[in-house]
C-alpha cells in the first residue's frame, strides 16, 4: 500500500504515525479509512489513556489530503461520503497530543486542530490551501479556527491560504509548545506520559468539558461541568487522590 497508518503503544501512551514520508505523509483514502479505524479501536481500549498523533520523518506531519485521490473520487456522491479522517481524530473521547513538524496544511491542519495539545517543532508551517486549488476544507478549519484564534485571524488564513510559522501559531495560541526538531517527539512522549499517569476518569472530564465551552452557553456549560464533576467522584478515583496527597505520595490511578 502507498503509504500505511500504525498504532504503536508504549504502556498507557498509543502513538498512531502517518507514514508515507516520501509524499509529506499526504492521505490517501485507504489511510484514510485506517485513520478512523485506528481512532475508534484506540479510544474503545481502556488500556490506552492517551494517543500520541505525529508523522513520519522531519519535512511534513501531514500535508492533507492526497490531491491525486481527491480527483479519482468516481463521483459527487462517493465524495461526500468519504472518510473523513480529521473528525475521526477529533472524535476521540481520550487526550490526543499532536507531533507537528514540517508542512502542517488542509487535512493535516484540521487533525492538528481536532487534538488537544499541539507541540511543534521549530520551522512548523501551518495553514489551510485549499482556497487556492478551489475549495474549503471538509474537516472543520471553518469552524474549529474562528473558536481558537477568532474571526479576523481566522478568515486571513482560510481566505488567503498561506502558511503561518511557528512562532505565530504559539503565539495565537494554537501551539502549545514550539522545541528544536530533535527534541520534538520526546517532548510530546513527556506530555502524554504526564497526562497518563492521572484518572482517566477526571482527564476526559475535563476534554469533555473544555469541549462543552467551545459550543454551549455559560449557564448550560456550568451545568455540564458540573456534571463532569460530580462523575469523577461516583467512580471513586478521588479517592485515591486524597489518600495519596494524606501520605505524601504520587497517586497511582489503576482504573
Amino acid at each position: 500500500m502507498d503509504g500505511a497508518v500504525t498504532t504503536t503503544l508504549h504502556g498507557p501512551v498509543a502513538e498512531l504515525l502517518l507514514d508515507r514520508p516520501a509524499k509529506h505523509n499526504a492521505v490517501t483514502p485507504a489511510m484514510a479509512a485506517a485513520i478512523a479505524e485506528a481512532a475508534h479501536a484506540l479510544d474503545a481500549d481502556d488500556a490506552v489513556r492517551v494517543v500520541l498523533l505525529r508523522g513520519a520523518g522531519e519535512r511534513a506531519f501531514c500535508a492533507g489530503s492526497d490531491l491525486n485521490s481527491l480527483a479519482a473520487y468516481p463521483s459527487t456522491w462517493h465524495f461526500r461520503n468519504r472518510v473523513e479522517y480529521a473528525t475521526a481524530i477529533r472524535n476521540i473521547r481520550k487526550p490526543v497530543i499532536a507531533a507537528l513538524q514540517g508542512w502542517t496544511l488542509g487535512g493535516g491542519a484540521e487533525m492538528a486542530l481536532g487534538a488537544d495539545i499541539r507541540i511543534a517543532a521549530e520551522g512548523t508551517r501551518f495553514g489551510f490551501p485549499e482556497v487556492t486549488r478551489g475549495w474549503v476544507g471538509g474537516g472543520g478549519a471553518s469552524q474549529m479556527l474562528p473558536r481558537m484564534i477568532g474571526t479576523a485571524r481566522a478568515m486571513r488564513m482560510l481566505m488567503t491560504g498561506d502558511p503561518i510559522e511557528a512562532t505565530e501559531a504559539q503565539a495565537l495560541g494554537l501551539f502549545d509548545q514550539v522545541v528544536p526538531q530533535a527534541d520534538l517527539l520526546a517532548a510530546a512522549q513527556a506530555m502524554a506520559a504526564k497526562i497518563a499517569g492521572f484518572s482517566p476518569v477526571a482527564v476526559q472530564s475535563v476534554k469533555a468539558s473544555v469541549r462543552m465551552a467551545m459550543e454551549a452557553p455559560l449557564t448550560a456549560g456550568l451545568l455540564y461541568e458540573n456534571e463532569m464533576n460530580v462523575l469523577c467522584f461516583s467512580a471513586g478515583d478521588h479517592l485515591e487522590g486524597i489518600r495519596a496527597f494524606a501520605e505524601k505520595r504520587g497517586a497511582a490511578f489503576s482504573r
